[in-house]
């Protein structure tokens, strides 16, 4: 994986959870903050850190933007400063800004104002445990656009025994399984005769409704 340059700003949960993952990953990264508390909490975890008023064009110009491969503003509770930070940053070179938006709303407004993209962590997350909690065999899923989405599945207990041929989820409810977990392990160079038992899940991909219409979502 190529290692990136990425800009922080917003220190809060959700940005640290971030920071967490991106030097999980091994990237560089400088977080930013008005709040000096977060700042220096998040030392351990960034590459560098400043305090700073992210709606400062002077600040940011100073951080140099466009040498950041993406610029990612997490701010929360304060959507006048998210709106603005996210104009400035396009303003002054932003390759990529990825902002944080709590309601299609803000969405709209951030997107017209230099976003390139949008994430809602909460309505996803909303929306990842209702559709993990609505059924016993869903363990997780990704949405990858309106229609189409991955789900990882216990194999049902209907299904113990039976080889992938058998169950023929294509030719039933136009899916596809496209790997297979066994104690940990994904295989993706199953057959048609790989019989399925409860130590493997199940990784499928297709149209929602037919996920859902298969699985009892």
């Amino acid at each position: 994986m190529k290692r990136k340059s990425i800009l922080l700003i917003g220190l809060g949960r959700f940005g640290r959870h971030i920071a967490e993952k991106l030097n999980e990953l091994g990237h560089e990264i400088m977080g930013v903050d008005i709040n000096e508390e977060r700042v220096n909490d998040i030392l351990p975890l960034v590459t560098d850190a400043h305090i700073g008023d992210s709606t400062n064009e002077k600040f940011l110009r100073e951080l140099g933007i466009d040498n950041y491969d993406v610029c990612i503003v997490t701010i929360c509770g304060d959507f006048q400063n998210s709106l603005e930070t996210t104009y400035l940053l396009k303003e002054l070179g932003a390759k990529k800004v990825v902002s944080r938006a709590e309601g299609d709303i803000q969405a709209k407004f951030l997107l017209r104002n230099g976003a390139d993209e949008i994430v809602y962590p909460e309505e996803q997350l909303a929306s990842w445990m209702a559709i993990k909690y609505s059924a016993d065999n869903i363990l997780d899923y990704i949405e990858l656009d309106a229609n189409c989405s991955i789900f990882e599945v216990s194999v049902p207990k209907q299904w113990v025994g039976k080889t992938i041929l058998e169950i023929d989820l294509r030719k039933r409810f136009n899916i596809n399984i496209i790997a297979i977990k066994v104690n940990g392990n994904l295989d993706v160079s199953f057959t048609p005769d790989t019989i399925l038992n409860e130590n493997k899940t199940l990784y499928v991909i297709g149209d929602f409704k037919s996920i859902q219409k298969c699985f009892s979502i």
